[in-house]
């Protein structure tokens, strides 16, 4: 496959690329060939990666054939996923254009959004709504699925939100994220982050070292999430000044949680009682977002029902309570974790 990347250029156009469809040429119905043309040429290094990787993580993914030549692309292949490809390929110059960066990740994100038909709105926005995103102090975030696009909705205007789903969907790493960014802003003066400390019942004295260490390993995602949208010297001094707080759900017991917005990680693992002294610190100008998987409960006792979904049960029609449902569909990790999720739960469902 020949391929020329050229990232030199001027800026000559208020549309960052233009499409110009050609006839196929080729045997067979449904097939098509287009191509299209960038007239923003600095960033076509950083569109098709290094060695075209970029490229050829969309050919392998969609079956198509893409050649680039100058500041042109060709792409060949069945229509439907040669107008995906067109699409992903338009939407990551646009993204290149804003200063973001394109990884694997951020280029698988968008080959899944383009089989959605609500892709461009989830992106952009409408006419009469603005994008959607948020803006934190390393990186402005977009949503990666349309699951996504309606949770960021939510955590932009809901009380107490839930969000249901496993693991590499974004549910906690799109809430700390909010949190940051509403904290920056001085929206909330504290945020706090909580899980269960210890999944099976929360013995911490069996565990070596003080309070923190005991803690720390549980609470290390968490800490992840907050390194990632804030410079590590600030979440470290912002943690120091109490601005930033990280702590088992034991220690919300008794408090009252105003100006802050209040984030419980693993919730499945909470007990009804736990959910209820939680839910119940809730205070003035404050926001509360409920992150689990209710299919990976590891409560001690078969019997005992997971608290968060006993509290979804009873509070998914309460006014100023949102509940989002992810699915294997709105995996962002790596292919393969959708893949692994989808293999296990329709293990859990067969009869």
């Amino acid at each position: 496959m020949a391929r020329k990347s050229t990232s030199a250029g001027t800026r000559s156009s208020d549309h960052p690329a233009f499409l110009n469809r050609s006839a196929s040429g080729e045997p067979g119905a449904g097939r098509a060939r287009i191509e299209i043309g960038f007239d923003e040429q600095a960033v076509l290094g950083a569109l098709f990666g290094e060695f075209d990787t970029n490229l050829v993580q969309i050919e392998n993914r969609l079956g198509v054939f893409i050649a680039a030549r100058g500041d042109k692309v060709s792409i060949e292949g069945p229509a439907e996923e040669v107008a995906r490809a067109r699409d992903v390929l338009m939407k990551m110059h646009e993204k290149l254009l804003t200063g973001e960066e394109m990884d694997a990740g951020a280029i698988e994100a968008l080959i899944a959004m383009s089989n959605e038909p609500t892709l461009e709105g989830i992106i952009t926005g409408d006419a009469k709504a603005p994008p959607i995103m948020i803006r934190t102090r390393k990186r402005t975030i977009t949503p990666r699925s349309a699951m996504q696009g309606e949770y960021m909705h939510l955590l932009a205007k809901k009380d107490v939100i839930f969000a249901l789903g496993p693991a590499g969907t974004g549910k906690t790493y799109l809430a700390v994220a909010q949190a940051i960014s509403q904290l920056i802003t001085g929206s909330v003066q504290r945020l706090i982050l909580s899980r269960p400390a210890v999944e099976a019942g929360e013995k911490l004295g069996f565990l070596p070292g003080d309070m923190k260490e005991k803690v720390d390993p549980y609470l290390r995602p968490l800490y992840d999430a907050l390194y990632d949208c804030m410079p590590p010297e600030q979440v470290d001094r912002r943690i120091a000044s109490g601005e930033i707080e990280i702590a088992p759900i034991a220690f919300m017991r008794g408090r009252t949680l105003a100006d802050a917005f209040v984030i419980l990680d693993e919730a499945q693992n909470t007990t009804k009682e736990q959910m209820k002294m939680f839910l119940t610190r809730f205070g003035q100008n404050s926001r509360m977002v409920v992150c689990g998987d209710p299919r990976q409960v590891d409560i001690p006792g078969g019997d005992r029902m997971s608290g968060l979904a006993d509290a979804v049960e009873r509070l998914e029609d309460v006014e100023g309570i949102g509940v989002t449902r992810f699915t294997a569909a709105d995996v962002v990790r790596h292919p393969i974790v959708g893949r692994i999720v989808e293999a296990y739960e329709g293990e859990d469902a067969a009869p």
